[in-house]
């Protein structure tokens, strides 16, 4: 236990023997977030895709991860990319959670939860900006994203840039085809790609 767990434990009353009930990591959640303690928060979120991992920041949304990847490692990467601040949290992002629920019921064609882009840089956030503002049930081609993103000639990159979206389903990767309309990689698999077109075509 590390001197940030320590002082909260303490700050909630400690945990139970047993581990910590729900109860409990409420508690410390509520106590980290009110004392300024807790840069990032995540949780759990089910969807028809498999169990998402969503964490954000104050600034907002910075990763939606799916199942493959292991909670620790996703986790790991917050830490030293963002801050080694993370938290358990799921009220903190019951917004987001609300969304993804209401988009995989066909019932939400937008976003509106704010996104924290920090664990994008140059040419790659340029692109996913650019994947962002491509509408439900739309596609765009890797060429034409990496115009919109400032290089049109860089459509390797421009691809590259989308295999490591730290935001999928969220910010809509799945949307950016190849010129022909082959669907081309997707960092979740091809059959998440074709569900997600399939699930916006209604």
């Amino acid at each position: 236990m590390n001197g940030i767990d320590r002082d909260l434990t303490e700050a909630a009353g400690g945990l139970p023997l047993g581990g910590p009930s729900a109860e409990a990591l409420r508690a410390l959640a509520a106590r980290a977030a009110q004392e300024g303690l807790v840069d990032v928060a995540y949780a759990q979120v089910d969807s028809p895709l498999g169990p998402l991992t969503v964490a954000g920041t104050g600034r907002g949304l910075v990763r939606v991860a799916y199942p493959e990847r292991r909670l620790d490692d996703v986790l790991a990467d917050l830490a030293g990319a963002v801050s080694p601040r993370v938290l358990e949290a799921p009220e903190r992002l019951d917004p987001i959670r609300r969304e993804l629920d209401e988009y995989f019921e066909g019932r939400l064609r937008r976003f509106s939860e704010p996104i924290d882009w920090s664990l994008t840089r140059g040419f790659f956030r340029r692109v996913l900006e650019a994947t962002a503002r491509i509408g439900y049930g739309e596609v765009r081609t890797y060429g034409e994203v990496a115009a919109r993103a400032g290089s049109p000639r860089a459509v390797r990159a421009a691809g590259n840039g989308l295999g490591s979206n730290p935001l999928p389903v969220v910010v809509p990767c799945h949307r950016v085809v190849r010129t022909g309309g082959g669907l081309g990689g997707y960092t979740g698999g091809i059959e998440r790609k074709e569900f997600l077109l399939s699930l916006e075509r209604g």
